[in-house]
């Protein structure tokens, strides 16, 4: 590798492993961004592309002195979580006191994301150009991959940002010589002692950053000895004795408990809480899920009652639906006990943690691994009235007889629901149509105030969520005023700065072709990320294998281009318009019951990938014969970043009807391709690209 493949490997690796640490990073400290991860993401593209489109005698500080800022900013940023809207349930919605973040935060914080990433994006436009076009993008590709890898591993072994950023000050070195080594090693240096200050200033082991969260806790004496957790400033749960916990935790023993339960399952098992009550019910077998590795060992060594150290609990660290889908056990009950994930799982797609847990298939799928004599409980802080029937919805449609449900006058508008067989066992003089108020027996634990009880059916109110359309925390199908606020902001922003940067006639050399194509295949990852997710849990390790196939598969169609010539565009659209076309008649859904496991993930993940592979296949070829590779990449990140944008249309029309969007957007690159592919003769072969 000589010394200006060196600098583009840097760069993109740089690019790649900065993005991931702001994807963490930002949420942990602004929790605003716990739901808009996505808008981390279309920040550094648009500072990417700003920056290769950039004229040259515009002076760019170098990146560590404007990621110092942006690092200090956010340190000092301490608000309680607020978002404006009722169209979108929030954690913390229904909180009315302290300080609210102001909508000026989203779009303060996207713009110096943007301009951290500028000065990235001038290294990589001139790096570029010092290359054949194909052999430019290989070398980015390989250097991205290296930044995913190396934060998988960081994240794999739960390592704080000390660590991240030394990792970006070693992995960006190249890109510095002469003065700029020194006020960047000053800087990083300022960005390490800020990390270490900040982080030391916690009492020692106190503040843990697992593969999802920043989790705080700290221990409490009074009234009775307990943990508390904040997750990304946010409260969340605690590690304390089970007989002081509300009271809704009993509800599926007090009225259904006798005989008692043999065998459990615990979906969200957190810290331990619901695990305690179900070992001092005397439950024989419990099946503990939970997906954050570090809040089940963070429970396991200090929750007071110790219920992870019972040879009766066995603990799987997996997504919930996942592990639904994979056992073959059944049992006498199952609890989705409080998952509430509070963050979204990646930038790419607006999937929470817990999103295809509470859809129409998922219920179902519980229903297969109940007993004969089973029940299904769900307990939580639903926050709107609506929630609670359309989670009453839900449930009578796979069970086809109303849930039982206790609501709660609480703050967070608890609620706790039954269903099952099991409910035969039901006292009958409480089995009847939901009530407010009337006469409520004693239970086990801390009394809530109740509203009422009762079998309760969904009122119509709320459009019940599907694999689909995995949006729970929506009322129904739309897309809210606060996302196309926020949406049309990025987009005015993008406007601005491209036009205060780029050269003067820059539009006039817009390359239609390579923005339209970004945008289509950005839409095509958020679609893989969410058919993998369904199959293999919306987990960080999903994530990281996901987008590392997809760029595995870039540098595979890059390949192919080296070695054979496509001389002619329309036979590559004809046949990714056709894999479209039969992944939408097609839906993975389709697949979910076919055959062995292994067969029915096999014909997924090729109709999932296949167009994949076709899209970098066209814009390998594409790029391949561009004349000016830095300004063909600038336009296709910027394409992406609209893909980014559309994604949003999810929440309003499902992700199945995204790859309408994502054909549009193909179409719309084969017209703004005015030529044909040009003759490859003078590619280099395969073999010199590594060179």
């Amino acid at each position: 590798m000589n010394s200006r493949a060196l600098r583009l490997f840097s760069v993109s690796a740089s690019i790649m492993l900065l993005e991931l640490i702001c994807i963490r990073w930002v949420p942990a400290y602004v929790r605003l961004f716990g739901f808009f991860i996505n808008f981390v993401l279309l920040g550094a593209l648009l500072g990417i592309g700003a920056g290769i489109l950039a004229r040259p005698r515009i002076k760019l500080p170098i990146f560590p002195i404007l990621l110092l800022f942006l690092l200090i900013l956010i340190v000092l940023v301490k608000k309680s979580f607020h978002v404006p809207t009722d169209q979108v349930l929030f954690y913390s919605n229904e909180a009315s006191t302290g300080d609210r973040e102001g909508f000026f935060l989203l779009p303060t914080i996207f713009v110096l994301i943007a301009i951290v990433f500028l000065p990235l994006g001038r290294i990589l436009g001139q790096s570029l150009e010092q290359f054949e076009p194909l052999k430019a993008y290989f070398w980015d590709i390989l250097g991205s991959l290296s930044g995913i890898a190396l934060f998988a591993v960081m994240s794999y072994f739960s390592l704080p940002p000390l660590v991240w950023f030394v990792a970006l000050a070693i992995i960006s070195a190249p890109l510095f010589a002469g003065a700029d080594r020194v006020v960047a090693a000053l800087a990083f240096a300022g960005i390490l002692i800020t990390c270490g200050v900040h982080w030391g200033g916690a009492k020692a082991g106190t503040d843990v950053w697992s593969p999802y969260y920043r989790i705080q806790y700290w221990h409490q004496t009074r009234p009775f000895t307990a943990y508390n957790f904040n997750v990304n400033n946010i409260g969340h749960q605690s590690a304390q004795p089970y007989q002081t916990r509300d009271t809704f935790y009993f509800r599926p023993y007090d009225l259904l408990g006798n005989p008692p339960y043999k065998r459990v399952l615990i979906i969200g098992a957190g810290t331990g809480t619901d695990v305690s009550v179900a070992l001092h019910h005397g439950v024989q077998y419990i099946d503990a899920v939970e997906i954050d590795p570090q809040l089940y060992a963070l429970g396991k060594k200090l929750n007071p009652d110790q219920p992870y150290s019972d040879p009766r609990v066995h603990v799987h660290v997996n997504d919930g639906r996942a592990f639904l889908r994979h056992t073959n056990a059944k049992y006498d009950l199952i609890i989705f006990a409080l998952t509430d994930s509070l963050t979204l799982t990646s930038g790419y797609a607006n999937l929470r943690l817990e999103s295809f847990l509470f859809t129409e298939q998922s219920i179902r799928e519980a229903r297969q691994h109940l007993t004969s004599n089973g029940a299904l409980a769900l307990y939580n802080y639903y926050r709107a009235d609506w929630s609670i029937h359309k989670l009453a919805g839900l449930l009578q449609q796979a069970f086809g007889e109303p849930p039982f449900v206790t609501t709660y006058g609480s703050k967070g508008k608890a609620a706790a629901f039954l269903i099952g067989p099991r409910l035969r066992l039901l006292d009958k003089s409480l089995d009847h149509p939901y009530t407010v108020g009337g006469y409520i027996p004693p239970g086990s634990g801390v009394a809530l105030p109740v509203i009422g009880q009762g079998r309760l059916s969904g009122d119509g109110s709320a459009v019940p969520s599907t694999d689909d359309w995995p949006f729970f925390y929506m009322q129904a199908p739309s897309l809210p005023s606060f996302y196309i606020g926020a949406l049309a902001m990025v987009a005015a922003i993008a406007l601005i700065m491209i036009a205060i940067l780029s050269p003067r006639g820059t539009l006039t050399r817009f390359k239609p072709n390579f923005f339209f194509l970004g945008a289509a295949f950005m839409l095509l990852e958020a679609r893989s990320l969410v058919i993998f997710s369904l199959l293999f849990g919306t987990t960080w390790i999903v994530n990281a294998l996901v987008f590392f196939a997809i760029l595995t598969s870039v540098l595979g169609a890059i390949l192919i281009t080296a070695r054979w010539r496509i001389e002619r565009r329309w036979p590559l659209f004809l046949l990714l318009f056709a894999v479209i076309g039969a992944n939408y008649v097609a839906p993975p859904s389709l697949f979910l019951d076919f055959g062995s496991t292994t067969a029915r993930y096999a014909v997924v993940a090729v109709f999932a990938f296949l167009p994949v592979l076709v899209a970098n296949l066209i814009f390998s070829n594409e790029f391949a014969g561009t004349e000016k590779a830095s300004a063909a990449f600038a336009y296709n990140l910027i394409g992406i970043m609209l893909g980014g944008m559309c994604e949003y249309a999810a929440l309003l029309v499902g992700y199945q009807n995204l790859l309408i969007i994502v054909a549009l957007f193909y179409a719309l690159a084969f017209a703004g391709s005015y030529r044909r592919i040009p003759n490859y003769s003078t590619v280099e072969p395969r073999e010199k690209l590594a060179e």
